[in-house]
């Protein structure tokens, strides 16, 4: 069978350093670490979760859950990412979809997509080589209503079980993107909730990641802000590790790039 030989979650965008070169130097050496512990796994498919910052979709088209089918995916360039070609697996995409159908998800299959930030910038940093197969997991953040916390932890279970179907070649890592606390264009812009940040980052290291079923969007939106909705792909990952534990491996405040920036590395020995 299939297995997730590594899984972590971290925020998604990279703002100006020179606001704070200091913290956007640690929070850089961050995303890069997790890129390191990801890559030594040998994983085969990157499956990325995130939002869609209203470049690919829009109010024409309010989908909560889909997920990227094509051969290959050019990144949109947004904030820097290089336009490289990375390869998808369509095999491996359009059979989660099916699975997904047959276990109460209806995932929407997209082949014309070209991700933005939110899964190029985190890709870039793991996916190196552009030599492992990238598949794009979106989840509405950004387009009322969207999925709860408690249905992407579901979504997660489905993709974990999906996973122990595959073949034995198969070696995926699970990316969560997005997050932490941030208002976007909202009379709050620039305000991070660290108290927020830190009990979901400490839920979710210390294998409690169930626990963010509970945070409604409403709830998320007084506390977490709009961007905090994000966090969604965050539960979506815990629900594919089980209770799984995890290690920190960065946390800044970034109040110049108007978010909390965080990120670790979920322990997947036992999955």
């Amino acid at each position: 069978m299939g297995k997730i030989v590594s899984a972590a979650a971290m925020s998604h965008t990279f703002g100006v350093p020179d606001a704070d070169p200091d913290a956007s130097a640690r929070v850089a050496a961050g995303m890069l670490e997790i890129g390191r512990r990801v890559r030594k796994e040998n994983p085969n498919i990157l499956l990325v979760i995130s939002s869609d910052h209203l470049t690919n979709f829009n109010l024409d088209f309010q989908i909560p859950f889909a997920l990227g089918t094509a051969d290959d995916f050019i990144p949109l360039g947004d904030l820097g990412a290089s336009r490289v070609k990375y390869p998808g697996n369509r095999d491996f995409s359009t059979e989660l979809l099916q699975y997904a159908a047959d276990n109460g998800f209806d995932l929407v299959g997209v082949e014309n997509v070209n991700p933005d930030h939110g899964i190029s910038v985190p890709n870039e940093m793991i996916n190196q080589d552009a030599d492992i197969a990238l598949v794009p997991l979106y989840i509405n953040t950004v387009m009322h209503p969207t999925p709860t916390c408690a249905r992407s932890f579901e979504l997660g279970k489905v993709i974990r079980n999906f996973i122990s179907t595959r073949p034995a070649d198969e070696r995926v890592a699970i990316i969560a993107t997005g997050g932490l606390s941030h208002w976007i264009c909202l009379p709050e812009s620039g305000r991070v909730n660290e108290l927020w940040d830190e009990e979901i980052m400490s839920l979710i290291e210390s294998g409690r990641g169930k626990e963010i079923v509970n945070w409604t969007p409403g709830r998320i939106l007084i506390e977490g802000g709009n961007g905090g909705l994000e966090i969604a792909t965050w539960a979506c990952m815990a629900g594919a590790l089980d209770g799984s534990t995890g290690e920190r491996i960065f946390y800044e405040p970034m109040h110049s790039w108007w978010t909390g920036m965080g990120g670790l590395v979920m322990n997947t020995k036992s999955n």
